[in-house]
């Protein structure tokens, strides 16, 4: 808008060379310019564009071939019209640009608003993106701490638990069978590290994403479950990273729940694309919730809202969606995440544009 109102000065007022549109920010600090001549900033009340707008009355440049007018939206000054003439600017060019100005005013205005409002926008997202980054940052960095640490330490015990039992002598049985029995645990909780390890950072995710992640977490629902997995729509562009995250760990946390708590059949992953938004639907046909949305699927007097479900809750609010679960004893238990999908470009730079 500032580009063509430019335009449209140097057009419509034939003395007039240039104009440069000077927009006050939001911050209502500084006037900034884009122009051909490259971005500009001004400080309010600093030279004749900045006193223009600071005082609210047109200042004329010393060499008397142009002038900063202000544009005012409901009485306060937005922007600031700088024109300049190659001699004597006449007194009609300026009114001109002036009368072009208080015309375009009100759209100068919106278009400061709705900048601020993609700038909020853009700044919730990059929060969120952020945020998912340090939650998968300490996963990573848990995971790590749990590879090098326990998981090192059970695969020594092991090792010393199969040297026990080769040095026992036949004559003690008892002895053996502990021996056994204590390798059995060793190895159960040396598998379950392993789980937890790949539970922490998926690496499909970060190789192949997010439909692949699903089908991979699918796989391992599988050996209890019948699980079937359905992609919906397409993206122009990929889903951000962060958004994938998010999805995965809702995913991951609902098909878990499913496992501990549903006594289901079967499970449907559903993951469909919109325009502007993806669904994530996970759908099991289990036992239900016993006491309505909010507590342990097929536990009569669970206790209220799970961690799991809290958190599957933040994490879509934290991308400006939310999550659904709903559920009846016997029917089953749906789970369902919506999230819009951020804009694929950033906001335009700053209103200002020169025109020739």
């Amino acid at each position: 808008m500032a580009a063509d109102l430019a335009g449209l000065v140097v057009r419509s007022a034939g003395g007039l060379t240039f104009c440069d549109v000077y927009v006050l920010d939001d911050d209502e600090r500084v006037l900034e310019c884009g122009g051909a001549r490259g971005g500009r900033a001004v400080a309010l009340g600093a030279g004749d564009v900045g006193r223009a707008a600071a005082h609210g009355r047109p200042r004329g440049h010393a060499d008397g071939r142009g002038a900063a007018l202000p544009v005012r939206s409901g009485g306060t000054v937005i922007a600031v019209l700088d024109v300049r003439a190659a001699g004597p600017c006449a007194p009609a060019d300026l009114a001109l640009a002036a009368s072009l100005g208080d015309l375009f005013a009100p759209v100068l205005c919106s278009c400061r608003r709705l900048r601020a409002a993609r700038e909020r926008e853009h700044a919730a997202e990059r929060f969120a993106e952020r945020a998912v980054e340090a939650q998968e940052a300490e996963r990573t960095r848990l995971s790590r701490e749990i590879h090098d640490g326990i998981a090192q330490r059970l695969a020594g015990l092991g090792f010393h638990l199969s040297a026990a039992e080769r040095a026992l002598p036949e004559h003690h049985p008892e002895a053996l069978a502990q021996i056994m029995l204590a390798r059995g645990l060793c190895d159960l909780a040396s598998a379950e590290t392993r789980a937890a390890i790949g539970g922490l950072r998926p690496p499909v995710l970060d190789d192949l994403g997010l439909s692949a992640a699903l089908a991979a977490l699918a796989r391992d629902a599988g050996e209890r479950l019948d699980v079937t997995v359905t992609v919906s729509g397409e993206l122009e562009a990929a889903l951000p990273d962060h958004v994938q995250t998010a999805l995965y760990r809702i995913a991951q946390e609902a098909v878990g729940n499913c496992l501990r708590h549903a006594a289901a059949s079967s499970l449907d992953l559903l993951l469909e694309h919109d325009r502007d938004r993806v669904r994530l639907t996970v759908a099991d046909d289990g036992v239900g919730f016993a006491h309505g949305p909010g507590r342990h699927a097929g536990r009569p007097g669970g206790r209220p809202d799970s961690y799991g479900l809290r958190g599957m809750a933040e994490r879509a609010e934290l991308l400006g969606g939310r999550v659904t679960v709903t559920g009846r004893p016997g029917v089953g238990t749906t789970v369902e995440a919506v999230v819009p999908i951020p804009a694929l470009s950033r906001p335009p730079g700053p209103p200002g544009a020169r025109g020739r």
